[in-house]
């Protein structure tokens, strides 16, 4: 169970990509923004309802049981605050690099690293509900973690589109940009393994880890994927894709949870 939750993301993702090969010349900005949308409803909607509910859910024993949920959703902001500063990505909004000391890094490996840091969150995310899922007493059952699985993987979707075709309009060859997009992905099981590990030693820590994975996916949702989703035209077509986005992963984490 735990091979396939981890690897259902990736294939998303993997799947996405491919859609550079049915590419003709650049992509279509409003399906870019649709796409951009989406992503951000799905991880919105599975911070809440796979992430943050089940952690307070779980803090029964505490006084406050909104504390471990409270710290480690901030613990999760810090810690990517911490990765975007000492870390190189896009700047959206003039689509130049920002924080960078070598200047002979070229754009199309940011963009890569961009999209890999903001996909370990998610990777953990799904570590963290399968490791749930084996917990006897857990509010999270088997069906809950593969619904968030397959939610991941939708949203891999087109995240991994837009990594694939945007490199093809900058001038990577097909197979290439692909190949990249493929592999922006593959922190995802690495990370949702490593979490597994770390809370079936420390079963204590469920609750927090929970919480971190929800807060590390906001902030990607708020530093990165709503602002250039409302950036230039179409943005209204990013707001839908949003709305269909929640709804989608909503359906999914209160029918199986």
């Amino acid at each position: 169970m735990i091979a396939l939750g981890l690897l259902i993301p990736f294939i998303g993702t993997t799947l996405g990509s491919a859609m550079v090969f049915f590419m003709r010349k650049s992509i279509n900005p409003k399906l870019e923004k649709i796409l951009l949308g989406f992503a951000a409803g799905v991880m919105m909607a599975a911070s809440v309802w796979s992430l943050l509910i089940p952690s307070i859910e779980m803090s029964s024993d505490y006084r406050f049981e909104f504390i471990p949920a409270a710290i480690g959703f901030l613990t999760g902001i810090i810690f990517l605050l911490l990765l975007d500063a000492f870390i190189p990505h896009l700047n959206y909004e003039s689509r130049t690099l920002k924080k960078i000391k070598n200047e002979k890094i070229q754009k199309t490996a940011m963009m890569i690293l961009a999209v890999t840091l903001h996909n370990i969150p998610e990777g953990m995310a799904v570590g963290v509900t399968l490791a749930a899922a084996m917990k006897s007493g857990s509010q999270i059952n088997a069906a809950a973690a593969a619904a968030l699985s397959i939610g991941i993987a939708i949203q891999n979707f087109p995240e991994g589109a837009i990594v694939s075709m945007p490199l093809k309009s900058e001038g990577v060859s097909k197979p290439k940009a692909f190949l990249l997009g493929t592999l922006s992905g593959a922190v995802e099981p690495v990370f949702g393994l490593l979490t597994v590990i770390i809370t079936s030693a420390v079963i204590s820590v469920l609750p927090y880890l929970l919480s971190f994975a929800a807060g590390a996916m906001i902030y990607v949702i708020v530093e990165e994927l709503i602002p250039e989703s409302q950036l230039g035209k179409h943005s209204n077509s990013a707001t839908v894709g949003l709305a269909f986005g929640f709804v989608v992963m909503m359906v999914l984490d209160v029918t199986f949870g």
